[in-house]
C-alpha cells in the first residue's frame, strides 16, 4: 500500500514538474523584470520601462530568458512538490472522506490551505538553492559590468556560490522563503481548490462546470486565488530577492542585511513601505498566468493519465 501511494505521489509530482516547465517558459521575462525591480542597482518607472531597459542593454533570450535553466531546476525541485504534493494530500482527503461516507469534496478550506503550506514549505527547502540561481541569474544584468559575475548556467551558477561562498549560502534567505512559498501556496492552492468547488455548485459554468473544457472555471479560481496570494507574500518576496542577490564572503562579511527581520527594518527605513510591494504588478502578471498554465496543464495531464482532476 505505501508503495502505492508512493507511486502516485511520484506521478503527480513528475506531472506538476513538466506543467511547471510549460509555464515557466511563457512567464519568465515578467520573473526576470519582477526580480530587477525589487533588488537595488536600477531605477524604473514602471514594468514596460524596466522590460525596454533590459532588452535595450542584454536583448531579448540574454535579457528576459536570463536565468531559464534556473527557473527549469525550480520546476523540478519547487514546483513538482509544490503541485504534486498538494495535489496528493487532497486526493487523500477525498478518499477518507468516501471511506468515511461523506460527500468527496467536503474539505474545509482551513484544510486545503494547510495541505498548500504544507507542500510549499517542502518544496520551496528542496528547491532553495534552485530559487537562488534563479536570482541571481536574472538579476546579474543590473550590476555594474565590473562587477557582474556572468554565469554560463544554472549549474555553473550553483558551483561558484558553493565554492566562492560555501555550501550553506545555497540556502541564503531560507527563512523566508520557505515562509514566504507556505504562504504563497496556501493562498494559490487552498483557494484554488476551494474556488473551484463554489463554482462547480454555482453552476455557472454549466453543470459540471466543464463549459469550454473547464477553462472558464480553472481562470476565475486561480485569478482570484493569485491576486489574494500575491498581496499577503510580495513583501517576503522583496525581502526575499535582497537577501538572495547581495553577496557574502565565505566569513559571512561584508553583508548588507544580517537577517530577515533586518532587511525588512532596513527597507521600511531607508525606502518606506511601498517598497515591499515593489515588483507587485509584474509580480502578478507572472503568478496569475503562470498559476492559471501550470494548474489547467497539470489538471488536464493527470486527467489524461489517471482518468481523475488533480484539484
Amino acid at each position: 500500500m505505501g508503495g502505492f501511494a508512493a507511486g502516485k505521489l511520484a506521478v503527480k509530482m513528475v506531472i506538476a514538474a513538466f506543467s511547471g516547465m510549460g509555464a515557466a517558459t511563457i512567464c519568465h521575462p515578467l520573473d526576470v523584470i519582477r526580480v530587477q525591480m525589487q533588488t537595488e542597482g536600477g531605477s524604473y518607472t514602471s514594468p514596460l520601462d524596466c522590460a525596454n531597459q533590459i532588452v535595450k542593454q542584454e536583448g531579448l533570450v540574454n535579457g528576459l530568458y536570463a536565468g531559464i535553466s534556473a527557473a527549469y531546476l525550480r520546476q523540478w525541485l519547487y514546483g513538482s512538490c509544490r503541485i504534486g504534493i498538494y495535489a496528493f494530500l487532497l486526493e487523500q482527503a477525498q478518499t477518507n472522506n468516501i471511506a468515511a461516507g461523506l460527500e468527496k469534496n467536503a474539505i474545509p478550506l482551513a484544510h486545503k490551505m494547510a495541505m498548500g503550506l504544507t507542500s510549499g514549505g517542502i518544496g520551496s527547502f528542496v528547491g532553495t538553492p534552485s530559487e537562488l540561481a534563479l536570482v541571481r541569474m536574472s538579476a546579474d544584468s543590473k550590476l555594474p559590468e565590473k562587477e557582474r559575475r556572468n554565469y554560463k548556467s544554472v549549474v555553473d551558477c550553483v558551483s561558484r556560490i558553493a565554492n566562492e561562498e560555501g555550501i550553506p549560502q545555497l540556502w541564503r534567505g531560507a527563512k523566508v522563503t520557505v515562509l514566504r512559498a507556505m504562504v504563497l501556496s496556501a493562498c494559490a492552492m487552498g483557494m484554488t481548490s476551494d474556488i473551484k468547488q463554489r463554482l462547480v455548485l454555482s453552476k455557472i459554468f454549466g453543470d459540471d462546470g466543464q463549459m469550454f473544457h473547464g477553462l472558464p472555471l480553472m481562470f476565475c479560481a486561480t485569478l482570484v486565488s493569485s491576486f489574494a496570494a500575491n498581496i499577503v507574500a510580495n513583501p517576503l518576496d522583496v525581502i526575499k530577492s535582497r537577501m538572495q542577490n547581495q553577496k557574502v564572503e565565505k566569513d559571512g562579511t561584508s553583508a548588507k542585511y544580517k537577517s530577515m527581520v533586518d532587511c525588512f527594518w532596513k527597507i521600511l527605513a531607508d525606502e518606506g513601505v511601498l517598497k515591499l510591494w515593489a515588483g507587485f504588478t509584474p509580480a502578478f502578471l507572472k503568478l496569475a498566468p503562470y498559476t492559471i498554465i501550470s494548474l489547467i496543464l497539470t489538471e488536464k495531464i493527470t486527467m489524461v493519465v489517471t482518468g481523475k482532476a488533480a484539484l
